[in-house]
């Protein structure tokens, strides 16, 4: 078994959310949980079958996320995994629960705008993802002060009172 290191190929601050589903079924149950989470919603999302013809199924509302999410996946080149990217403006906060709700869905690995990272084993015509490396690691604890900013960002966003 060989350990690999593939990086998620995508522009700053674009979101994606990585995970492992079961069915060739994902591709337009997953379209439809985005499109129905969040109206209007700009994405592109690729899926890897891990049997039968082993093809990259794909699809979403914008043609350059799809390509994107198709292009990292044959990258990747891990059986029954995931990829969706979402368009500028587009947050994983506002879409996962409905991802996760699809019954295909088996896991979510990460759900980022950082730099991503896939740990993955190979063996043979085999690959599985072991974990992710999401973004980087911490340089300190937060004080006062950064509570602070911390709370009234999430309130400027909206999502507290």
């Amino acid at each position: 078994m060989e350990l690999k290191l593939i990086p998620i190929e995508k522009p700053e601050n674009l979101n994606v959310i990585l995970g492992q589903a079961h069915f060739i079924k994902t591709v337009e149950d997953l379209h439809e949980a985005l499109v129905t989470a969040v109206p209007g919603i700009k994405f592109g999302l690729a899926f890897s079958e891990a049997s039968g013809k082993r093809l990259v199924r794909r699809s979403g509302t914008d043609p350059e996320l799809t390509e994107l999410a198709v292009k990292n996946l044959l990258n990747l080149a891990a059986g029954h995994t995931f990829l969706i990217f979402l368009g500028e403006g587009f947050y994983p906060i506002n879409v996962l629960h409905a991802v996760k709700a699809c019954p295909e869905v088996v896991r979510i690995f990460a759900a980022t705008a950082n730099p991503l990272k896939v740990v993955v084993a190979e063996e043979g015509e085999q690959r599985a993802i072991l974990g992710v490396m999401d973004g980087f690691t911490p340089l300190g604890v937060e004080d006062e002060a950064e509570v602070a900013w911390r709370k009234d960002l999430l309130r400027r966003f909206g999502y507290k009172l």
